[in-house]
């Protein structure tokens, strides 16, 4: 690829951000410019892994064979030469004029957030150094880090192309991408003022931590469930085919190292191996959402967790109804987006609640008159 490509690519993904840096913009004062640009990156990455989610379940991810640009261009309307062509060969293949649009707006959305992560570091570093290192929300290491981790992102974006959407490593490309959507929602909870925990809101850190955990499991048995096209394994609820414990290969089916929709010796995929998929995830969702249930109970005493909690009982009811509805309306595009999306909601409420568990003030330390109304002890 030319770099006359690369600078066109680089441009469009500038101009894209643009947009949300517009909006930063009209923001008073640098440390409320700094909050709002986290929180709008935050949001856009959100967005970007919403579309990630329609560009997979579209069978979109090889819609432009190659990476970053389609067929070495910037755009598909350059590449039309080479789109026609694979679109009269293949009607319904993996390349037509609908897909490559789909994967290039993609990719546009996904360079618009590596700029915002820049200028994120930037703005950080500069604040932080004008300071002379006294203005702790703008300290530069977590920002710095998000750069770094946007561009193992992109690695992996790559690397799902040209591997031809092999389920292991679009899967860690889901789980990164979630990571460092987690990583913003930190960054975001510190440059926010919180209610008061209490001692007992404060002995969550463990459970919370251990929810969090949980909660990345599921996803990441989600990620295999759709990254092996298995979300129609089970064609009925509760049981699964008929069976409450029915046929499965878990040997090839959890075999993480092979191509998509093979063994891997080669072999076709059997469908049992697609059906051990999904009841494991199918499975372990009913583990996850009795924990978060007690979870969330147990923060909805305290008045600093009580409106997180409150949010993530929501969207886990969400999520249920969405799963289900996946199987009984077999497997709706919009239905199956909002569950993707619903994944990433979760993500960004036990970020939020470790956070405040942690990191918000103390009940009594709430309490206690300013220093300024003490009595001076001599």
């Amino acid at each position: 690829m030319n770099a006359t490509t690369l600078i066109q690519l680089g441009l469009t993904g500038l101009v894209v951000a643009l947009i949300p840096l517009a909006l930063v913009w009209r923001a008073q004062g640098v440390a409320n410019k700094y909050r709002k640009l986290v929180w709008v990156t935050l949001f856009f990455t959100f967005d970007l892994i919403m579309f990630g989610a329609f560009t997979r379940l579209t069978d979109s991810g090889l819609g432009c064979p190659d990476w970053p640009g389609c067929y070495s261009h910037a755009n598909p309307l350059l590449a039309h030469e080479h789109i026609n062509a694979a679109q009269e060969a293949m009607p319904f293949g993996p390349v037509t004029w609908a897909k490559a649009w789909i994967e290039m707006i993609h990719r546009y959305f996904a360079m618009a957030v590596g700029f915002l992560i820049i200028v994120l570091m930037v703005a950080a570093w500069r604040r932080w150094i004008k300071s002379g290192k006294t203005e702790l929300q703008f300290r530069p290491w977590f920002p710095t880090a998000l750069l770094g981790f946007v561009c193992l992102q992109g690695a992996f974006g790559a690397w799902t192309v040209t591997m031809k959407l092999q389920p292991i490593i679009v899967t860690i490309h889901l789980l990164l991408g979630l990571t460092l959507l987690a990583m913003l929602a930190w960054l975001g909870a510190r440059q926010e003022q919180h209610v008061p925990v209490s001692s007992a809101g404060r002995a969550l850190v463990v459970p919370a931590t251990i929810g969090a955990a949980l909660l990345g499991l599921q996803i990441a048995l989600g990620g295999w469930v759709s990254t092996n096209y298995a979300a129609l394994a089970c064609s009925d609820f509760p049981l699964c085919n008929g069976k409450l414990v029915p046929e499965m290969d878990f040997e090839h089916g959890f075999t993480l190292w092979r191509h998509l929709g093979m063994t891997s010796s080669g072999d076709y995929l059997p469908v049992e191996a697609l059906t051990a998929i999904h009841w494991v995830h199918r499975s372990f969702a009913f583990v996850v959402i009795l924990y978060v249930v007690w979870l969330a109970h147990r923060a909805l005493r305290d008045e600093g967790l009580r409106k997180t909690a409150r949010w993530m009982l929501t969207v886990l009811g969400l999520q249920l109804c969405t799963g289900l509805a996946t199987i009984y309306l077999n497997w709706p595009l919009a239905i199956a987006v909002i569950h993707n999306g619903g994944a990433a909601l979760l993500v960004i409420l036990m970020v939020m609640l470790n956070y405040k568990v942690r990191y918000a003030p103390s009940g009594l330390a709430a309490a206690a008159p300013p220093a300024s109304a003490r009595p001076v002890t001599p």
